[in-house]
């Protein structure tokens, strides 16, 4: 039997595709991208940005002055730095190019450009030095890398001994029967109302497909402490429907 590490690379947006999950993931978010907030947004009941601040919150009181935002997306985590901390500096990266150029009017419009870059750059071969960033942070990213390991081992790489990391990862809730009702929502209506909005046919199946099939609790940190992350504790939030990872280095 394959380990949740391993599953989440068998879990693919496209299953009859020869492209790689990498590939695959890019050109799926490349094709919803103008749609994305939206939905985040709606299918969140707006929660999502409560759980960004929260992330937010636990890098704050380190007083980072450079953060590495991974799988950046359209920025909402980046922004979300940028507002609670007026003097931070933010680089975001992401493969999905059409993600990138939503994020960069965003920015553009409140007037952040001198304080948030967004590249295009892979995971799991970060164009930085090591331990550029006081601080590294991904909203809804780890769940996508090809390979999760080396995706969390660059993370590690490019932050700064005593840096801070926060993760924000969809989970499985547990209690009853929240679970139950919620796994049916996330189940059957959530990619219904995806794929009506996004004009995609597999990216909101997808999403609870790599769900399932991710490490998520004490499995995920203890493959963060594999990957040379000191003391990561799960905080599970809304019922356990997301969780936050903090750790340090």
């Amino acid at each position: 039997m394959q380990s949740k590490e391993n599953a989440t690379v068998t879990v693919l947006p496209d299953t009859g595709s020869a492209q790689s999950k990498r590939d695959q993931v890019a050109e799926m978010f490349n094709n919803i991208a103008g749609n994305y907030d939206f939905l985040n947004h709606f299918l969140s009941l707006g929660i999502d940005k409560i759980w960004r601040k929260k992330a937010i919150a636990t890098i704050a009181s380190a007083a980072p002055q450079h953060i590495l935002d991974v799988a950046t997306g359209t920025g909402d985590l980046a922004i979300a730095a940028a507002d609670k901390m007026p003097a931070v500096h933010v680089t975001g990266v992401d493969i999905a190019v059409q993600m990138l150029e939503e994020g960069k009017k965003k920015i553009h419009t409140r007037g952040l450009d001198s304080r948030i870059v967004m590249d295009k750059a892979d995971s799991e071969s970060l164009p930085f030095t090591n331990g550029k960033f006081d601080a590294v942070m991904c909203a809804y990213g780890v769940r996508n890398f090809e390979h999760l390991e080396a995706g969390l081992k660059e993370m590690q790489r490019v932050l700064r001994p005593g840096g801070r990391l926060a993760i924000l990862e969809f989970s499985r809730p547990r209690s009853f029967p929240f679970r139950q009702l919620y796994g049916f929502y996330f189940r059957y209506m959530l990619p219904l109302i995806g794929r009506l909005v996004s004009k995609h046919s597999r990216a909101y199946t997808y999403l609870p497909e790599s769900v399932q099939a991710f490490p998520d609790g004490e499995q995920f940190c203890a493959l963060l402490r594999r990957c040379g992350f000191k003391d990561p504790v799960a905080k599970p939030l809304t019922f356990g429907v997301t969780t936050l990872y903090v750790a340090g280095k």
